[in-house]
């Protein structure tokens, strides 16, 4: 048993270390000029940075037991009625997508609701697709939502406040179109009523404590306009420090995000290489050029079909010199981050969530996934850049 979870683990390495090898391939061919890679570096170290301390911080905070008090809590606030139920795991989805990052969500908030579900006997579908949906859809608001939110940042040079001033409307149908729609499909499994879940025993009320404050310090922080890999690191190290004190064996080193981390900076380094070689030139033809309600939405399609057809974080890093406007980055961004509902691959936050829920014994049908989110796709995009342009003003 012990070999074959090394092959699987293994295995699941294999797509992360093959595209980081490509990437370190291209800059010592010379495919990726150093000073390219410079550039590249001196803008991407700091966005990495922030993604490893997120991640450290959001597995230690959910070892600490919060996501497990979250959802007992919510168990008490549901008063037996599913839907008021689902209502608070949509509250706590989008919180959870919009300040702690959509992969946050698809890899510990999905389980503690799935669970719930499951052992309050309510059809757990509904729960676990409005985790992936919201994961996605929701993480358009601010900076810290989304890995590409935070390369448009930079791009723009915006406070969080201000890039939330540039895509609120968007947010805001990003959040709400879809909700109708799983409300649409599931509503006759979200009437009814559940009984009194038991409570879970904290194991260290001391160490809970601290998870809680720290995010509670955390939150506010990363929109304070403090670069947020600075805070993010902060409390990463709060963190580590009480584990370290209380309990040293929960720390592991599969808490670090190796794989997203290295297929991260494999594509950055591929896509760049590209770029540097006739990509930006080649998509402009495609992308089309203004900031009017038709090159707005033919980004946004553009986005989302690359998203879909290879990845969201590719499809932005490719398309990115295109969108030479904040309307048109912000189209751009509607189009990766809400379009990617239809393919498995489209977002790391859909792979990491089927993982979850195949760990769970909770089915997936891959069909049925994509012709659902592909009408959640046609009709929230559309919406979305509508909402961008006419928030903006433009003509």
């Amino acid at each position: 048993m012990k070999q074959f979870a090394w092959l699987k683990a293994a295995r699941s390495y294999l797509l992360p270390g093959a595209t980081l090898a490509a990437g370190l391939a291209t800059l010592a061919a010379g495919a990726l000029p150093v000073r390219a890679f410079g550039e590249l570096a001196g803008r991407t170290i700091p966005i990495l940075a922030f993604v490893l301390a997120m991640s450290l911080v959001t597995e230690l905070v959910d070892e600490a037991g919060l996501f497990q008090v979250v959802t007992d809590r919510l168990a008490g606030l549901g008063r037996g009625r599913v839907f008021l139920l689902w209502l608070l795991v949509v509250a706590v989805a989008t919180v959870s997508t919009v300040f702690l990052s959509l992969d946050t969500t698809a890899v510990l908030v999905t389980p503690v609701v799935v669970l719930l579900a499951v052992h309050a006997r309510i059809p757990p579908l509904p729960f676990a697709l409005t985790s992936i949906w919201l994961a996605n859809t929701a993480s358009l608001l601010l900076p810290v939502s989304n890995l590409t939110n935070l390369l448009a940042q930079d791009r723009l040079g915006l406070s969080p406040w201000r890039f939330a001033g540039l895509v609120w409307a968007p947010a805001l149908v990003g959040l709400l179109v879809p909700l109708v729609l799983l409300w649409l499909a599931f509503r006759r499994d979200l009437r009814g009523t559940y009984g009194p879940q038991p409570a879970h025993p904290v194991r260290d009320r001391t160490l809970l404590k601290a998870a809680a404050i720290t995010l509670l310090v955390l939150l506010p922080a990363l929109v304070s306009g403090l670069p947020v890999q600075y805070p993010a690191l902060a409390a990463a190290a709060v963190l580590l420090a009480g584990f370290l004190r209380r309990r040293p064996s929960a720390l592991r080193w599969s808490m670090v995000p190796w794989r997203p981390l290295m297929l991260t900076v494999g594509l950055f380094m591929l896509m760049e290489a590209l770029h540097s070689h006739g990509l930006t030139a080649l998509l402009a033809g495609v992308a089309g050029t203004g900031d009017g309600l038709p090159a707005l939405l033919q980004l946004a399609a553009l986005g989302a079909g690359a998203a879909n057809a290879a990845n969201n974080l590719p499809a932005y890093l490719a398309l990115e010199p295109v969108a030479g406007s904040p309307a048109r980055l912000a189209a751009l961004l509607i189009g990766v981050n809400l379009g990617p509902l239809v393919t498995p691959w489209a977002s790391l936050a859909t792979l990491l969530w089927h993982e979850r829920l195949r760990v769970l014994n909770v089915p997936i049908r891959w069909g049925g996934f994509a012709v659902a989110g592909l009408v959640a796709v046609i009709l929230t995009l559309p919406l979305a850049v509508l909402a961008l342009w006419a928030a903006s003003g433009m003509p």
